[in-house]
């Protein structure tokens, strides 16, 4: 069994697609308490570290170790955001990353992160990343990888860094998309959903009661922001991306595509509003091909909109890892 550690480990999602391809994730750190639980749940035979990334000593980590992964906050390198990158304290955690990397010097590693990081304000941090793990011994590359091509029900761009140890190999990484696609479009993903959607409860809290786990969705208004565009995908579609707010989940598939009637507006078809609520969380986890066995933990549904809003989707982890398994024969 390889080995890995993951670092800003989130719900897990990278974790689990690693695991999906028969990698073992022996220890995990990730600093958002509202994670913890359905982490541990989940991956009940891995050590979380629950501490600040900065103040983890690389030594406090295990040796024993293949590979390490993870996702640095993106938040700053978003293009929903002020694209503050390098200068916000969240893009500067990248930099224990590569410390991390530099010290426990594994035999590969992956660090993904949001396509908005390709921005060409972004271009001096995206070569300084590419030039320090040069310097500490690995053959770097990164794509701009749509998890649609890799049997994801979703339009979802996110950067993958990979590099591997050059006293090891001389290839460098290089993902190319799945030529017979699979589980593709929402009817593939969360048709048996349909009828079995509950709304949260009052002050959107979770509601315990349900047939099928985490099967609820946000309920309240939209913003003039969510309402400035078409919400909606058809079932023969795939999703648009899963984001990590809940007030900001794409609409169900149900529904009529929105009108447009002017500039940054659109409204629900009159006659069919009933029909426009958002994806569930159980949905969002379907598309971001969690398996109905995971559970996510919460008090507030808001909470597991973040957690699969967050995640790489598994099986984009699972070919990664796959890849990486063929380029390193491990």
């Amino acid at each position: 069994m390889m080995n890995v550690v993951s670092l800003f480990s989130g719900c897990g999602g990278l974790d689990l697609g690693f695991k999906k391809a028969d990698f073992q994730i022996t220890w995990a750190n990730e600093f958002d308490k509202t994670i913890w639980d359905t982490f541990r749940f989940n991956f009940p035979n891995t050590s979380l570290d629950t501490r600040d990334i900065r103040n983890i000593l690389s030594s406090e980590i295990p040796d024993n170790i293949h590979g390490i992964i993870g996702g640095p906050p993106c938040q700053s390198f978003s293009e929903a955001g002020k694209r503050l990158g390098q200068e916000d304290q969240r893009g500067q955690l990248f930099l224990d990353y590569i410390r991390i990397v530099r010290d426990k010097k594994p035999m590969f590693f992956v660090a993904e992160n949001v396509s908005g990081m390709l921005h060409s304000k972004h271009k001096n941090f995206v070569d300084f990343i590419v030039d320090s793990f040069e310097k500490i011994g690995y053959n770097i590359s990164f794509q701009l990888l749509n998890a649609h091509d890799y049997d994801v029900a979703q339009d979802r761009k996110r950067v993958i860094f990979v590099g591997y140890r050059k006293d090891i190999t001389t290839k460098v990484f290089k993902l190319d998309p799945i030529v017979n696609k699979k589980n593709n479009v929402l009817k593939d993903i969360i048709w048996d959903l349909n009828d079995q959607a509950t709304p949260a409860l009052d002050k959107n809290k979770a509601n315990k009661n349900l047939k099928i786990s985490n099967h609820e969705y946000m309920t309240g208004g939209f913003s003039t922001i969510f309402m400035s565009r078409n919400r909606v995908r058809s079932w023969d579609e795939p999703s648009f991306t899963i984001q990590a707010g809940g007030r900001h989940a794409p609409i169900h598939p149900q529904a009529p595509k929105m009108i447009k009637i002017e500039k940054d507006k659109q409204i629900f078809k009159q006659g069919y509003e009933d029909l426009y609520r958002r994806l569930s969380v159980r949905e969002c986890a379907r598309i971001q091909s969690f398996p109905d066995d995971f559970i996510f933990k919460y008090i507030d549904v808001a909470t597991g909109y973040k957690m699969i809003g967050n995640a790489v989707p598994i099986n984009l982890g699972y070919h990664i890892a796959m890849q990486i398994k063929q380029d390193l024969n491990i």
